[in-house]
Formats: C-alpha cells, structure tokens, sequence
C-alpha cells in the first residue's frame, strides 16, 4: 500500500527554483509530524525541514533557512516544499517521511518514507 509519493523533482541550473510534493495516503494519513529529507551520494541522508500537519508549526536545518518553504495542504493530503535559489550542494534524493514526533530531525523518529524524488542543480 503505497502511503507517501513524492514529485517535483528535475534539473535546474543553480538560483532557480522547484517545488517538490508528497502525497500522503492510507496509514500515513495517521501521521501528523512530516519532514522533508535529503542524500547526496556518499553522504548521510539529512533533514531538511518538518511540518506538523495539524498546526502549521515549521522547522529548517540553517543550511536552507530563507530558501526552502515546507507547507501542508490539509485537503488535498499533501506537503509541500518549495525550494528557491538552488545551489549546487542542495543536488540530492530528495524523501518525504511521516512519523508521531512533531518538528522532529532525527530519521528515526519517522516510520514511513516515500521512494524519493532527484534534485540536480548544475553550475
């Protein structure tokens, strides 16, 4: 039972912007703390952002604070996370990912993850 499909993905050149979204579904619907992760090859996947679904509240690693927005659409069961003035080093997986612990950073404090999406930022 798929639960949480990430799209949005694709190549841009470094100032410009995509915006990435996760659908959430079945059993992730329970989920109300949400984060946006990312894995670079070579590197540890990291967080990136997390929403609580239910209140709106948001947190950022200070890497992309004042670049990258995470929202939630409560009726259309999606979260968003529009990312503004790429760099190069924000090329990465991208994964969507549910869990029970608002604002959470840690990977294992979410339970359910999407497939991931690809984001390339040329130079």
């Amino acid at each position: 039972q798929v639960q949480l499909v990430e799209s949005g993905g694709g190549l841009v050149q470094a100032g410009g912007s995509l915006r990435l979204s996760c659908v959430v579904s079945g059993r992730a619907l329970s989920r109300d703390a949400m984060a946006w992760f990312r894995q670079a090859p070579g590197k540890e996947r990291e967080f990136v952002a997390a929403i609580s679904r239910s209140r709106g509240s948001t947190k950022y690693v200070d890497s992309v604070k004042g670049r990258f927005t995470i929202s939630r659409d409560i009726a259309k069961n999606t979260v968003n996370l529009q990312m503004n003035s790429l760099k190069p080093e924000d090329a990465a997986i991208y994964y969507c990912a549910a869990g029970v612990v608002w604002l959470a950073t840690a990977k294992g404090a979410y339970d359910t993850w999407g497939q991931g999406t690809q984001v390339t930022v040329s130079s």
